[in-house]
């Protein structure tokens, strides 16, 4: 798993100079200002009704008032680790769906993107076929929807979890490795569709090579530090992951 997961840094260094070199910035900065300007709306609402889920949590299991009772320092401590916990457990529960929307708005970018990527690998002259993206889309969405109903179940277990002193403080390490494995399976499902894999082959290989998609998904949250280049450099990196995964 971890060389794959450095397969996966490299395939974003090499994306960086592949864009470059073809002239594919244009593709970077169209979907990355929509992208950015959906996730900085997308936060401000969060943070503004995720302070009232953890307060009508805190409510109704009465915490605050029982610490009151007890004023012992050592549990108000662990009140504020497991109140961040699972503050960072909700981030990750909406970035996951937020991610599922974009993936979905933008599977028409995305799949274009991938198959001029892949073109110009194996310098081919790449020809506009909407049936072609269209039945990719198509493809994805379906997998997208299954990885948010899998993942929606893991994130709600892992909610629950966070609840729990100390043993839930684990639970956003899991939560982003998670995210990032299902993240960047759905932008390498695009290269496998045109190596004619069915979605359970799809599904199949990425298990084998979780790596992959961890590194790809890692990355991704790392380039939010530059929110508008994030998503076409993963469905980039990703391509040329996966080219360079099937090559060997």
């Amino acid at each position: 798993m971890l060389k794959e997961i450095v397969i996966a840094f490299q395939s974003w260094e090499e994306a960086r100079r592949f864009i470059h070199q073809n002239k594919l910035i244009k593709w970077i900065i169209g979907p990355g200002i929509i992208y950015t300007l959906l996730f900085i709306a997308g936060m401000f609402f969060f943070w503004q009704s995720s302070d009232s889920v953890v307060s009508w949590i805190s409510s109704q299991l009465r915490i605050e008032s029982w610490l009151q009772q007890e004023r012992n320092e050592w549990l108000s401590f662990l009140f504020v680790m497991t109140n961040m916990m699972l503050r960072l457990i909700l981030v990750l529960f909406y970035f996951s769906f937020f991610k599922y929307v974009i993936l979905i708005i933008g599977s028409p970018v995305f799949a274009y993107l991938s198959e001029k990527t892949e073109a110009i690998i194996e310098g081919k002259e790449h020809r506009f076929n909407w049936n072609d993206i269209r039945k990719d889309c198509l493809r994805n969405i379906k997998l997208v929807l299954r990885n948010c109903g899998w993942q929606s179940i893991y994130l709600i277990s892992l909610i629950l979890l966070s609840l729990i002193p100390v043993i839930g403080w684990i639970t956003p390490v899991i939560a982003l490795l998670m995210e990032c494995y299902y993240f960047g399976f759905s932008m390498h499902d695009y290269g496998f569709a045109r190596a004619n894999m069915s979605p359970a082959q799809s599904i199949a290989f990425t298990n084998r090579h979780k790596g992959l998609s961890i590194g790809n998904g890692l990355i991704f949250y790392l380039m939010h530090l530059l929110i508008i280049l994030a998503p076409a450099y993963a469905i980039i990196a990703a391509t040329l992951s996966v080219h360079k995964v099937k090559s060997i």
